[in-house]
């Protein structure tokens, strides 16, 4: 039973996030109170695919912690970790600010920390404890941070 309040607090941290970044959309950029980051429209979609392809491995831990398989789960989260960063181009990192890099870094270690305890304690609670730790810095970020393009400024 611990199990499914566990996975039903995650599933719904994630439509919690999912409601909160629609309401983001319902305010004028910078008027929200978050920091603008102001990429290149190539930039923004670096980032934001960056985003949805951890939003897809969540997913697929949560279907994972479900079904109780822990190999699953590892096998998720370690797809999330050290090994997704991609070379960030120069001046990409020259724009984003230090706590924004830190931060992102800091969620790819816990992956590999969630992917590296699934599968040698293969204990669900714990795993999605952790997870949702780590989705506690993902909320943090986009309470704190949105990216925008000059296009998409002179639009608002």
């Amino acid at each position: 039973m611990k199990i499914c309040h566990a996975l039903l607090a995650a599933v719904l941290s994630l439509n919690m996030t999912a409601a909160l970044a629609q309401d983001a959309h319902a305010h004028a950029p910078g008027h929200d109170g978050r920091a603008v980051l102001e990429l290149t429209p190539g930039e923004r979609a670096m980032i934001l695919e960056e985003m949805r392809m951890f939003l897809a491995g969540v997913q697929k831990m949560t279907g994972a912690f479900g079904k109780q398989d822990m190999p699953a789960v590892a096998e998720a989260a370690r797809g999330m970790g050290q090994k997704m960063v991609h070379e960030v181009p120069p001046e990409l990192r020259a724009k984003l600010p230090m706590e924004f890099r830190q931060q992102g870094f800091s969620v790819h270690r816990d992956f590999d920390q969630i992917a590296l305890d699934a599968d040698s304690m293969k204990d669900v609670s714990y795993s999605l404890n952790q997870l949702s730790a780590t989705l506690q810095k993902c909320v943090a970020c986009h309470a704190t941070y949105q990216i925008q393009t000059p296009a998409l400024n002179t639009m608002h």
